[in-house]
């Protein structure tokens, strides 16, 4: 930019069915990052055959690419990419976030293992558009039509600006949660404080280790703590390793980003909250009615 301001965040898509069509694409834009002034090496993220294909095509200049294999970076839920994402850009990216980041999501792991969690990874896409807005960070979102199917890629084009039928983050987000929540089961326990040592008590009664009753204990604990004044207490149910909590905030709940940003490193600022919870829970849901905000997290 001729102002001085770094560029905004690039969040591009390029889709592919053939080991050929992943090189044309993923040759030039490695080859763009490694002519950026000022940025460092160019990061490729991807499935390990994919990043041999970059390897015996790039030969020599293999050294100046950073190749990650995808299993290594994606080894969780949606909003631990973001955790992953934050943390490699603020020890390696130039200055205002510059790099240039090929990046292939785990279709055959977590993000494709249901519609929940496919649901979640294009929240994650779209929400990107505005959590690293401020960078001047480039990325490559690369989908393989061979392991991702029509409907995953249709909802990525959405997510990704000049693809024609990108749509804004939070209409999009909105979309997504337009889908009614599941009613709680009739057995669901009702817990009128939901402080940590009552519900660890509860989920190792269901069935946690002890070690993952801590965790989602705290969860509950950072998320109550984060939406008070609470509307009730907590509904407890299910057995592990999906124990699930859901609270009933008093207020509402209408930032899309709610979660995914990450709290200051200098531990000023809110408590962790949200933050936590989608850290550590399966899935965590928030669903804005206008009068308040009901929040559900699962374990696992």
């Amino acid at each position: 930019m001729t102002d001085g301001r770094p560029a905004p965040f690039d969040h591009r898509i390029t889709v592919f069915g053939s080991d050929d069509a992943f090189l044309a694409a993923a040759l030039p834009f490695l080859g763009e990052g490694l002519a950026a002034t000022g940025e460092p090496p160019p990061v490729a993220i991807a499935d390990p055959r994919n990043l041999d294909l970059l390897r015996d095509a790039l030969g020599g200049d293999t050294k100046d690419v950073v190749c990650i294999p995808h299993t290594d970076w994606y080894t969780g839920s949606a909003a631990n990419a973001v955790a992953q994402a934050a943390t490699y850009l603020g020890a390696h990216a130039g200055p205002g976030g510059g790099i240039h980041l090929l990046m292939e999501p785990v279709w055959s792991g977590r993000a494709g293992r249901s519609g929940r969690e496919t649901t979640e990874w294009i929240r994650y896409e779209a929400l990107a558009n505005l959590l690293f807005a401020p960078l001047a960070t480039t990325a490559l979102c690369a989908y393989d039509t061979r392991t991702a199917g029509p409907a995953v890629v249709a909802a990525a084009l959405r997510a990704h600006p000049g693809t024609g039928v990108y749509q804004e983050p939070e209409r999009l987000a909105a979309e997504l949660d337009s889908v009614p929540l599941p009613l709680p089961p009739v057995g669901a326990q009702p817990l009128a404080a939901p402080d940590a040592d009552a519900v660890r008590g509860w989920a190792e009664g269901r069935g946690l280790p002890a070690a993952d009753a801590e965790l989602f204990a705290a969860a509950v604990a950072e998320t109550a703590a984060a939406l008070a004044p609470l509307d009730g207490g907590a509904l407890l149910w299910g057995e592990a390793p999906a124990c699930v909590c859901e609270l009933r905030s008093a207020r509402r709940v209408d930032d899309p980003l709610a979660g995914f940003v990450p709290p200051p490193a200098d531990g000023t600022g809110a408590a962790p909250g949200l933050w936590y919870a989608r850290q550590v829970c399966a899935y965590v849901d928030v669903r804005d009615d206008g009068d308040g905000a009901t929040v559900r997290l699962q374990y696992a």
